[in-house]
């Protein structure tokens, strides 16, 4: 992954690595109501949805808003994106980042 784009890089205010080993990486991602991760990217990754929130995602010049669900899984393929807490709760997620 490009230094420019790795999300514990370029939005260290939100992102930090819990773990990493040669098949995942795991983040613990905390947003507070208006925060921003600037526009980052994930190879494939699940999401595991510790305190639930709504988020904004841009890619592409387009934005698509989200809710997390309290205690969700999710699965996305990889992508690029700038997210933005729109909702009024803090977010608490973790993202395991699935390496090839």
């Amino acid at each position: 992954m490009k230094k420019e784009m790795d999300p514990v890089v370029v939005a260290a205010n939100v992102s930090k690595v819990l773990n990493e080993n040669n098949k995942v990486r795991v983040l613990e991602v905390v947003s507070k109501p208006g925060d921003v991760a600037k526009m980052h990217s994930h190879p494939d990754h699940v999401i595991y949805v510790v305190k639930g929130g709504k988020a904004a995602f841009t890619s592409g010049g387009k934005t698509q808003e989200m809710e997390f669900k309290t205690g969700s899984v999710n699965f996305f393929d990889a992508q690029e994106h700038e997210m933005k807490n729109i909702g009024n709760t803090t977010m608490h997620l973790i993202v395991t980042e699935l390496k090839k």
